[in-house]
């Protein structure tokens, strides 16, 4: 059996957000699928995903790939608790770099939801470079009003 990616569910593929949106061609495209109780994505960077340092990520898009992961992760659980995916955004997110994060071979993100509310989902992310941690978040969303 064939595993649809988050992103993918036809009731969201309009999303355009940078990190997790399918329908953003210059964006990360990240895909995340769930394994039991975790949200798992991989994701190979590139070049041009450069720090300061050759062949070490950007702290920034470790921050994004963190904060789009663990979303996508609250949304489809709100979505599979309550029918539906509800609109919305990250309140809080914070990081941890614990070692320089490679370019060079694909990362794994593994997200764990820890609290669902009936408005607001807390969510643990470690990203892993070769099964090492080298950097953890955790984020906040809540559901947000249909913008007009």
């Amino acid at each position: 059996m064939e595993r649809t990616a988050i992103q993918h569910n036809p009731e969201v593929e309009w999303n355009i957000c940078w990190g997790c949106g399918p329908s953003n061609e210059h964006g990360l495209r990240i895909e995340s699928y769930w394994e039991g109780e975790e949200c798992v994505c991989t994701w190979q960077p590139q070049p041009h995903h450069n720090a300061g340092r050759p062949n070490v990520l950007n702290g920034g898009i470790i921050a994004a790939l963190i904060d789009c992961h663990s979303m996508c992760a609250a949304w489809d659980a709100f979505a599979q608790r309550d029918g539906a995916f509800p609109d919305m955004g990250t309140v809080s997110l914070k990081v941890e770099y614990l070692a320089p994060t490679p370019i060079g071979a694909p990362l794994q993100l593994r997200a764990r939801i820890v609290e669902l509310t009936e408005k607001k989902a807390v969510v643990n992310c470690s990203l892993l470079s070769s099964g090492k941690e080298t950097a953890r978040g955790e984020v906040i969303g809540v559901r947000i009003p249909a913008p007009d």
